[in-house]
């Protein structure tokens, strides 16, 4: 006995004789030609944004910064000094003031870069808060404007 299923295909004798077929080359070559606009439109926006990007990841960086600061001082009673500068939060700062209390894996496992590869600035105390924690943004020189700004905590 001989029965179909819903697409036509025969399951008995134990061969299948179907009717599906496979995209034609006309259609593969509709949906190259539709992810060719796609990419055509998208790539674009993201191409002119990562110096976007690089600030966005400035900004968080720095939040994590400010994070493992206020940490150390709740440890400490105190910010690091700017001569101990960010790498108290990474080794124990061997200049006074001790901390008495520094977390034996410290606070931050290594000290990140900016985005533009530069060290980020530490100064304590701060000209725009108590301590400021920043970057010097593209050009990585002091001052400047749009993605040559600097970048700092007060952005946050």
């Amino acid at each position: 006995m001989e029965s179909r299923d819903y697409n036509g295909c025969m399951h008995w004798p134990p061969f299948h004789a179907c009717n599906d077929r496979g995209f034609t080359l006309v259609e593969i070559l509709v949906v190259i030609v539709i992810l060719g606009i796609l990419a055509a439109l998208v790539v674009p926006r993201i191409i002119e944004r990562p110096d976007e990007a690089r600030v966005i990841a400035a900004k968080n960086d720095i939040a994590a910064i400010m994070q493992a600061l206020k940490l150390y001082r709740l440890d400490n009673q105190r910010y690091p000094t700017t001569e101990q500068g960010l790498a108290a939060l990474v080794a124990r700062p061997t200049s006074p003031p001790a901390p008495p209390n520094w977390k034996p894996n410290g606070y931050l496992e290594r000290l990140p870069k900016d985005p533009w590869g530069y060290p980020y600035q530490y100064l304590n105390p701060g000209l725009r808060g108590e301590i400021d924690v920043f970057s010097f943004g593209a050009d990585g020189q002091p001052g400047g404007t749009g993605f040559d700004a600097d970048i700092g905590s007060w952005d946050l």
